[in-house]
């Protein structure tokens, strides 16, 4: 049966007074929600013709203080559009980094929610890597990879957890302390800290790249054998997380094929020093979603690239409002 969590039939978007989700209502709201059906749904609508992402925007703020990334997208079985707001502000200290979505009624064009997003960017990146690696590696893999450690590295860990009979979870990070390393740990017993990338690579059928880095962390030759690699996006410039020379030997995936090329830099890079060309990416999550693109063959490495999606916003914002609207402490009919 096909998912159809988006589909607005039970409940009418007319006259719905907005609401306001902050970050203590999301964090209530959040383990209620069934992430896996409602991008395995956004992916099917788009593949069908029902949905309508366009390319993400950057603006820059003046005198280099930082930029925006606007995230835009329209559902129709859901009757929603909307976007989110992710700006990056240049301090003295640590770069800050916000997101804020809002949810908009196709039918009256008056808005629904304004959420808070940071937790359902960190949820909606993991769940399509999650996604990703359940519908692209073969049920037989067993050893996994994850380079990074914070919470966008932990919530990939939860999402793919029980995807696959994992042997064993290893971990890398340059900057892991005993704490974080710990708390990995008890998180699950199969997890084993690597001392270096090229260790935690040892052997892996499937790596997750889960950091913020601006430049390559891993050598996929590493693992010696054509596994899965999986890598998301962060607002540096430029940022990428393998060599774009890994993209010529690879099968390459990525969440959307209309806008992933112009965005990601590592395809950029490829491009303009080896060769490569978007042509060859094999296809996207609403393609193998729906079946209308080819699964990749297991003699060569499988690149996935998620540049994140304004639809993957879209679809978390209106799970989680659907939530708020039939909980009593944000309900507003």
């Amino acid at each position: 049966m096909k998912p159809n969590t988006l589909m607005a039939d039970e409940m009418t978007l007319t006259n719905m007074p907005p609401i306001l989700l902050d970050e203590h209502a999301i964090a209530k709201l959040l383990p209620k929600l069934n992430i896996k059906a409602e991008l395995t749904a956004l992916f099917r609508a788009l593949g069908e013709g029902d949905a309508v992402q366009p390319a993400q925007t950057v603006t820059d703020f003046p005198t280099g203080a930082g930029d925006f990334i606007t995230y835009m997208g329209a559902i129709k079985s859901a009757g929603v559009f909307g976007a989110k707001l992710s700006p990056y502000i240049v301090t003295d200290a640590k770069p800050i980094i916000t997101a804020w979505t809002t949810l908009m009624s196709m039918q009256t064009g008056q808005p629904l929610v304004w959420c808070d997003a940071a937790a359902l960017t960190t949820e909606r990146t993991a769940g399509t890597t999650a996604l990703a690696v359940d519908l692209l590696a073969p049920h037989s893999v067993r050893r996994l990879a994850i380079i990074g450690s914070g919470p966008v590295a932990q919530a990939h860990l939860r999402h793919v957890a029980t995807l696959r009979n994992w042997d064993q979870i290893a971990v890398y990070s340059p900057n892991l302390t005993l704490e974080r390393a710990t708390q990995w740990q008890n998180f699950d017993h199969r997890i084993r800290i690597a001392a270096t990338s090229s260790d935690c690579l040892d052997a892996s059928d499937v790596v997750m790249l889960c950091t913020s880095s601006g430049t390559p962390v891993i050598d996929p030759a590493d693992t010696k054998k054509p596994s899965l690699f999986t890598s998301i996006s962060t607002n540096a410039p430029n940022a990428h997380e393998v060599p774009p020379a890994f993209l010529t030997m690879s099968q390459v995936y990525c969440d959307y094929l209309a806008t992933t090329a112009q965005s990601a830099a590592e395809m950029r890079l490829a491009e303009q020093n080896h060769g490569w060309n978007a042509d060859q990416i094999i296809g996207d999550l609403a393609g193998i979603v729906c079946g209308s693109c080819a699964q990749p063959s297991a003699d060569k490495p499988v690149y996935f690239r998620s540049i994140g999606l304004g639809l993957e916003d879209i679809a978390m914002a209106y799970g989680i409002w659907k939530l708020a609207q039939s909980n009593d402490e944000w309900k507003t009919t």
